[in-house]
């Protein structure tokens, strides 16, 4: 009977501990700045000296009907992949040159 509630146990820690690493998600990222091109399904945002095009989701994107050119904004977004490549060959991991002693 011990048995049992032991692995009750953990296989209900493993479920919660697993929920709270699917609930992190991907990081999120902000930038602030002005619209200076805006289409429907693409905002270019201009920081300083750096513009950043972002795709955006009209049907999912809170806000996006109101982006006007000029208009000051902060964008909300995360990174993610859309492909992956890998080269053919591995790159030599570098390693510190020995010094030799006279």
């Amino acid at each position: 009977m011990k048995m049992k509630m032991a692995l009750s146990l953990v296989a209900g820690a493993n479920l919660i501990l697993s929920g709270i690493t699917f609930a992190a998600g991907a990081k999120t990222y902000q930038v602030t700045g002005t619209v200076v091109a805006a289409t429907g399904s693409m905002v270019t945002v201009q920081k300083g000296a750096e513009k950043f095009e972002i795709d955006i989701d009209p049907a999912t994107t809170k806000g996006s009907a109101d982006l006007n050119v000029g208009a000051k904004v902060t964008v909300t977004y995360v990174m993610s992949a859309t492909k992956v490549e890998a080269s053919s060959t591995a790159a030599e991991p570098s390693s510190p040159n020995p010094t030799s002693s006279p």
